[in-house]
């Protein structure tokens, strides 16, 4: 199976191919110019894996939620990749992967991926790691502030632990003792890759038309969004 991924929602941007048991990983320096090297990044990992996109089975993405700019490009590539090559488009929920992404490096009961929203206010769900280990992670994506956040992981298990990209941003409220963090420097877009192909075999990828990121929420002039 070839299976090229690409994850943008939020402050990294990475692009990963799947060739048999192989991956190839590469990942851009600038996210805030994501409209500029997700396409570069495309061919560098496409080249560097080996794996001509003709040889492609299906394009990948992280889906959301995330930035609402960043998910429009992450989106608008793989489309276009997947109409190029006519192949099926596999969307794979962002916070669910970072959660099972994040298994090996935390013996937490209950793993909070979160993705900064608009200012102050964080995307995040609240999932069993037995769950998440059976594959059917089932819980429902919430959206609040970091004080909310932290009370629900809290809530959620004695051991939790909170999984974000910048942990610092929850310092200034970090008293909450139910709740650790973990840097998720680890999650990619290879780590969307054993989910698409999870998709993918159970034959409910989509075709590119019917693709649409998990915006959330709309963009407002004058607003502010992450990302």
């Amino acid at each position: 199976m070839h299976i090229l991924a690409i994850e943008c929602t939020h402050i990294s941007l990475s692009v990963a191919v799947m060739s048999g048991n192989t991956v190839r990983l590469v990942s851009g320096q600038e996210w805030s110019r994501a409209a500029e090297t997700i396409l570069p990044l495309v061919q560098q990992a496409l080249e560097e894996s080996g794996t001509p996109g003709a040889m492609l089975d299906a394009v990948a993405v992280s889906s959301g939620p995330g930035s609402f700019t960043a998910l429009r490009i992450g989106m608008s590539a793989a489309k276009g990749i997947a109409f190029g090559f006519g192949v099926p488009l596999v969307q794979v929920p962002t916070l669910p992967a970072m959660a099972v992404a994040a298994l090996p490096f935390t013996d937490a009961e209950v793993i909070v991926p979160v993705i900064p929203s608009r200012r102050d206010e964080y995307y995040y769900a609240c999932y069993s790691r037995t769950a998440l280990e059976d594959g059917v992670p089932g819980a429902e994506s919430m959206r609040g502030s970091a004080g909310e956040m932290l009370a629900a992981a809290a809530g959620a298990a004695r051991h939790s632990a909170v999984v974000a990209r910048r942990t610092e941003d929850f310092s200034a409220i970090s008293g909450n003792a139910g709740a650790g963090f973990l840097d998720a420097g680890f999650f990619f877009a290879a780590s969307l890759l054993p989910e698409a192909a999870r998709i993918l075999g159970a034959g409910i990828a989509l075709s590119p038309a019917e693709a649409m990121p998990d915006y959330r929420q709309m963009f407002v002039p004058g607003t502010v969004v992450s990302g």
